[in-house]
């Protein structure tokens, strides 16, 4: 019923008996997948695990920007091989940080973002990204770096648009970029859609003070939409304070639904079937 669109479950405080449990309370609940989200080698490397452990798990490759900060050439290397590992479905997450002054040089994480783009584009395969503070330079980059390139939207089957007054949908250019727990204006949203992203929408909606991604899913049509976690953080009302878990992804969906005045059951099916056709998970056969 409802797909974890990013979270942690490689998360590296996490002991294997803790791990273990979170996987069952997933197992046991409506979360049908998740996407496992890289940020290092090492939870990259447990993502890999974990997809391989879990049918319903999947995992991502790459290096957070706040990681970049000891990258060698060679290291793409080995991303490369994490990346072509079986469930393996996305590039990410990767981008830009510009939240801490003292963090990695901008210089050294724009060199890193746009080399792992340029991988995930060597592959063909979807990316993932972490943006923070940083809106202007990673809308750039992404444009600079072939991200929404026609070429690029040309390696994946187009996405069905907002249902018609007549019942009808146009199929429209897909450039699998995935918007990481979206917090930009809900016109920076449109422009991201408009160039075949997916904007994913994580616990903060639920805040009552938030009313910047509130408006995201206002403007934004579900058919581009996805929940996320981002789990261990970001958990959402009621269990704001808490470790965030995949199975709180329901809060989120809640208030998505309630945002755009359809049933829950509704959005859930959606924003699933969004990020089924993202990350090309399949369940009941083709889209």
């Amino acid at each position: 019923m409802l797909f974890d669109a990013h979270t942690h479950l490689n998360e590296e405080r996490y002991t294997e008996e803790e791990r273990a449990e979170l996987a069952s309370e997933i197992a046991a609940s409506p979360v049908d997948f998740i996407m496992d989200a890289g940020s290092c080698f090492s939870d990259t490397e447990q993502a890999v695990r974990d997809a391989e452990t879990y049918p319903w798990c999947y995992a991502s490759a790459g290096i957070h920007p706040e990681e970049v900060g000891d990258l060698t050439e060679a290291d793409m290397e080995r991303l490369k091989k994490l990346a072509v590992r079986d469930k393996v479905r996305a590039i990410g997450e990767i981008g830009l940080d510009y939240y801490y002054d003292d963090g990695v040089p901008r210089e050294v994480q724009r060199m890193w973002f746009r080399r792992q783009i340029q991988l995930a584009n060597e592959l063909k395969m979807p990316i993932m990204i972490h943006s923070r503070d940083a809106d202007l330079d990673t809308l750039t980059i992404l444009k600079e770096e072939g991200a929404f390139s026609d070429e690029r939207r040309s390696w994946f089957p187009k996405r069905p648009g907002p249902l018609k007054e007549d019942g009808t949908r146009d199929m429209l250019p897909d450039a699998r970029v995935l918007m990481h727990c979206f917090s930009y204006s809900a016109e920076t949203a449109a422009e991201y859609v408009k160039l075949g992203a997916t904007i994913s929408i994580c616990g903060p909606v639920t805040f009552k003070s938030n009313k910047k991604t509130r408006r995201v899913v206002e403007s934004v049509p579900i058919e581009f939409l996805t929940v996320e976690t981002d789990a261990p953080y970001l958990a959402p009302e009621p269990m704001r304070g808490r470790p965030n878990k995949s199975v709180y992804v329901e809060y989120t969906c809640r208030k998505v639904a309630e945002i755009k005045g359809i049933s829950y059951e509704e959005a859930a099916e959606i924003t699933k079937r969004n990020a089924m056709r993202f990350y090309d998970v399949k369940e009941d056969g083709p889209f």
